[in-house]
């Protein structure tokens, strides 16, 4: 490759972060919106919403997400949308569970009561309740993106022009790397991605066990 592997790991990195917190940011709102809308209003908003977020939840993920990046082209920003397209159900049933909890408060009937409409209710009480909740989802949503990005950027389906860990592996394996026993064209990238993945599950798991201090007697 004639490549220094410590510069392109250092330059990968911003490609491969980006992309992940991007793509975990674009789940959250996607699924925050979807479970908030189905938590609050119930019946059939919920009984439509619910489906289709059950049959979602049953596709083979990265199947799909290979076709939908492959369909719109070598670009990081099509990576993101093809990630957040087919992972936010997770993140909907679980915000959903917990609006459906919140909308019995009695804050909430307060609010009603004094005339507050539904969407002042769920952008001014009911929203702010799922923060700390959400900031988790997003850290733990990090890694699973990263590790997306990496595997549609190893199957070719990355910008060529950009550097990733993932797009790292592609042109080693694709340069001969095991071939030729360099095996350390495509070990420093792996290495990097595991790190970082375990890194984010921790610092999620972390901030899940302060959210929800149940977390930590198990």
């Amino acid at each position: 490759m004639g490549q220094d592997i410590f510069s392109e790991l250092v330059y990968g990195s911003r490609i491969s972060l980006l992309v992940g917190l991007s793509a975990a940011l674009a789940t959250v709102v996607l699924g925050t919106l979807v479970g908030l809308i189905a938590g609050y209003y119930g019946g059939l908003v919920d009984d439509i919403l619910s489906t289709i977020t059950d049959i979602m939840l049953l596709l083979p993920v990265l199947p799909f997400m290979i076709l939908m990046a492959a369909f719109m082209g070598q670009d990081y920003q099509n990576i993101v949308i093809a990630i957040a397209a087919f992972t936010w159900p997770g993140v909907a049933r679980l915000v959903r569970a917990q609006v459906a909890s919140l909308k019995g408060s009695l804050y909430i009937e307060a609010a009603k009561a004094y005339g507050a409409g539904s969407g002042r209710i769920m952008r001014v009480h009911i929203l702010p309740q799922l923060y700390p909740l959400l900031v988790a989802f997003v850290v733990l949503r990090t890694g699973g993106a990263i590790i997306a990005e990496a595997s549609l950027s190893f199957l070719g389906l990355g910008d060529p022009t950009q550097k990733s860990w993932g797009g790292m592996i592609y042109w080693a394996m694709n340069s001969g790397a095991i071939s030729s026993g360099k095996w350390w064209w495509i070990v420093a990238p792996g290495l990097m991605i595991t790190l970082t993945v375990e890194a984010t599950a921790l610092i999620g798991y972390a901030i899940e066990e302060y959210v929800n201090p149940r977390l930590r007697h198990l």
